[in-house]
């Protein structure tokens, strides 16, 4: 791989020796990669107009990072590079870097707080056609977000969606924040998500300062990341089943979801995992009475999901709204770059637990789990396939628990250093990567959450759908609008 400096998954390197490409050959390069099967992980702008981007090899589990100098306008990756077009938005909005030829340059996040939501929406035009507005206030408990959409009748032309309305300045203040802070930024950078952030950041942070984190320390990490995904694909199913009205799997899911959270309680006392997960390790072990109490409930909670879920596979009504709803093909998916659940429904073999595997997953792996239809039901589908897994993984894992520390304690960081750390979240890849100046300090810092891959599928997966269909296809996706927002 010429004009790329290859790593892989928590790796570090000299920052100087990323290659930097005249802006022509960082385009080029980048589409002719992406052509060739590799995907976008992040691409981001940083002080000084210089872009860096980290592709991610899923079949040989590298990573390749390249980067460029640009002034203050350079030719759009996006016409012949999709995956790139919010990257590529989110640059101009943040840097004023601008794509020149990029086909939508809107507004990612609405930097000014006085102006969010304010934009140019598409239109389709046609004395048949209507405009249906949606939120950003939604009914009962849910995150601000805007959804516009095109219609003839009951068909969708066309949807839009418009975030920023959860804009927090992470990044910002990760750059400027005392460090000791940041593993709070992490835990509730995406409520939901606890665990996997504050994981991605745990391992950069320890990449770059070349920390040992003990094996018993690892497990208990990957036995927490699991949690996560169980408490919420079983919640999700649970809510998948109550948008189509059949309420026994609503109701019981609803209930051993928090089954699943109350055992990261066991964990460290924090039922989202707070306060576990941090740079050298964690900060609770687990005893002997905690391994066996652990075991039972998880046994438990694994017969009665089991049992509510498969309701939802005997039941024909529940299949016959599942099915060929928000088809998603998978050429749409790679164009996109999509990631986690969405990915692996369009039968894409794409899973950082397997493909980049770090800690615990490189001696115990996953096996990823496909389905090949695209739709609703392989995305509820996909879930219920790894809730097997992960509690397989968890029962093996708890009873090979191996002795030892559950802490160590980093150094300092080292200088001019760039590192990359993906994690397996529940709803797909984290990306956290960091890079280091003259004095060890944070320079940049820069955070992709799944759903900021995934929130432009939904769009394409609801065209020629009925927008009646919308409330279960969003929720067959279930992306976080303030793991986007940042």
């Amino acid at each position: 791989m010429e004009n790329m400096l290859k790593i892989y998954n928590c790796g570090v390197n000299d920052f100087k020796n990323v290659p930097c490409l005249d802006i022509l050959k960082f385009r080029q390069t980048i589409i002719e990669q992406v052509n060739s099967g590799l995907r976008i992980a992040t691409l981001f702008a940083m002080p000084a107009d210089k872009l860096v981007c980290v592709l991610a090899d899923d079949t040989n589990g590298s990573l390749y990072l390249l980067s460029s100098k640009v002034s203050k306008s350079y030719p759009s990756l996006t016409p012949a590079c999709p995956q790139a077009h919010l990257f590529e938005r989110e640059i101009a909005e943040q840097f004023s870097i601008i794509p020149q030829g990029h086909p939508w340059l809107k507004p990612v996040r609405f930097p000014d707080s006085s102006l969010i939501g304010i934009t140019d929406f598409f239109k389709v035009a046609g004395s048949e056609i209507h405009e249906v507005a949606v939120g950003p206030v939604h009914a009962g408990i849910i995150e601000s977000g805007h959804f516009r959409f095109q219609c003839n009748g009951e068909n969708v032309f066309h949807l839009e969606i418009s975030l920023g309305y959860q804009h927090r300045g992470i990044e910002k203040a990760i750059r400027s924040g005392e460090q000791k802070r940041l593993i709070h930024y992490m835990e509730t950078l995406a409520g939901d998500t606890t665990i996997g952030h504050s994981l991605a950041y745990s391992q950069v942070m320890e990449s770059l300062s070349n920390c040992y984190v003990p094996a018993r320390a690892n497990i208990i990490r990957a036995i927490a990341l699991e949690l996560e995904r169980l408490a919420n694909h079983t919640g999700d199913l649970g809510a998948l089943a109550g948008d189509v009205g059949y309420l026994p799997t609503s109701s019981f899911c609803g209930r051993i979801r928090g089954d699943f959270l109350n055992m990261t309680a066991v964990l460290c006392g924090n039922r989202f995992g707070r306060g576990l997960v941090s740079p050298g390790g964690v900060n609770y072990d687990i005893d002997n009475s905690n391994i066996s109490d652990l075991k039972q409930r998880i046994k438990a909670a694994f017969k009665d999901v089991s049992n509510a879920v498969n309701l939802l596979w005997e039941t024909p009504s529940v299949l016959d709204r599942f099915d060929d709803t928000g088809v998603l093909t998978q050429k749409d998916c790679i164009d996109l770059g999509v990631v986690g659940v969405p990915a692996k429904a369009c039968g894409l073999e794409r899973d950082a637990r397997f493909n980049f595997a770090s800690g615990a997953y490189q001696f115990s792996q996953i096996p990823i789990s496909t389905w090949d239809t695209g739709d609703v039901f392989a995305r509820a589908y996909i879930r219920w396939l790894e809730i097997q897994k992960s509690v397989n993984f968890i029962e093996n894992e708890l009873e090979n628990l191996p002795d030892g520390q559950t802490l160590s304690n980093p150094s300092a960081l080292a200088a001019n250093k760039i590192a990359v750390s993906l994690v397996e979240g529940w709803r797909g890849e984290i990306c956290h990567t960091a890079i280091t100046g003259n004095n060890g300090q944070l320079l940049h810092y820069k955070i992709v959450d799944p759903s900021f891959h995934n929130w432009p599928a939904i769009a394409i997966a609801l065209r020629n759908q009925q927008i009646s269909d919308f409330p279960l296809c969003n929720k067959s996706f279930n992306l976080s609008y303030c793991g986007h927002d940042l």
